[in-house]
């Protein structure tokens, strides 16, 4: 359950049955109000200098004090996610990683001096034939697999990469054991050649999406944003009808599909490209704009 259905205060005095019977029906109107705001991160948080999106950090305050629940739900691992939280000044129940392979789960109170997170839901694969299957298309490309827990191991540097937690192996190794997900980094490829690619080898035992910059992220089969996010509503216990979800790449077209689904809000980024604003519905400004600030500011 989130701190933010906890009074402020942390006492109430109650005097009278009629006094808690009102309380019971203000906790459960708030509960009723209360919405879960799931965001991306690259291209929707962040500016791709890593910057946030103008009004963002603001407009996240302002939801988070009207009862609001605010988390993420990125293709990052946990350790280039964490600090995301903090830019953002919020410590959720939950964060979806690795494209919905991992869900972190927070340990005890929200107190910023002592946050802990662990590994609540793992979801993993073998990698053995898809990195075979690309590296005879892609020979030259950086390879990277992330562990179950957290490790990540990758064959070469890759620019622009958080690689704490990550050791240099032989493109051999990767597959030794199972991962929860699959990056590959050719930069002399743009996101139309990895569409393309993945149409003409036909990845049908893997979940993949194509990141923002330009690199192909494979998932377990069956596995995304949306059915992570699944599990975490249930969790919260909140209302089907209160999930908001924004994002604008092609890893967020299932989380969308899965709040519309339930009726839910599916907000696509202005810049993001037609097919996944079509997933949405729903198109705020661009991140340059401040597309996520503009929707929060409505609620």
């Amino acid at each position: 359950m989130s701190e933010a259905r906890l009074p402020e205060t942390g006492e109430i005095e109650i005097e009278t049955p009629a006094e808690a019977a009102a309380l019971v029906e203000e906790i459960a109107a708030a509960d009723a109000e209360r919405m879960l705001i799931v965001l991306d991160i690259d291209g929707t948080v962040l500016l791709e200098d890593e910057s946030p999106s103008p009004g963002i950090v603001e407009a996240v305050a302002d939801a988070r004090r009207a009862g609001h629940e605010v988390m993420l739900a990125t293709g990052r691992s946990w350790e280039a996610t964490r600090g995301i939280q903090e830019l953002l000044q919020i410590a959720p129940d939950y964060a979806v990683c690795s494209n919905g392979a991992v869900i972190m789960a927070r340990v005890g109170a929200a107190d910023p001096a002592s946050l802990v997170y662990e590994r609540k839901h793992v979801e993993t694969f073998d990698a053995a034939e898809v990195l075979t299957l690309l590296r005879e298309h892609l020979p030259d490309a950086h390879y990277l697999v992330e562990l179950s827990d957290g490790r990540r191991e990758y064959t070469d540097y890759m620019d622009d990469w958080n690689l704490d937690r990550a050791s240099k192996v032989a493109f051999e190794d990767l597959a030794r054991q199972p991962v929860t997900r699959v990056v590959v980094v050719s930069p002399e490829h743009n996101e139309g050649d990895f569409v393309e690619l993945v149409d003409r080898v036909g990845l049908n035992q893997v979940s993949y999406a194509v990141g923002w910059t330009a690199w192909l992220d494979i998932a377990p089969k069956g596995v995304d944003k949306g059915t992570a996010l699944a599990l975490v509503r249930e969790w919260l216990e909140v209302a089907p009808a209160n999930v908001l979800v924004m994002g604008d790449g092609r890893n967020d077209v299932g989380m969308f599909e899965w709040a519309k689904q339930h009726g839910g809000r599916a907000v696509a980024m202005g810049q993001g490209p037609q097919e996944v604003q079509d997933a949405a519905g729903e198109v705020t400004a661009s991140v340059l704009d401040g597309g996520v600030a503009e929707v929060l500011r409505r609620l």
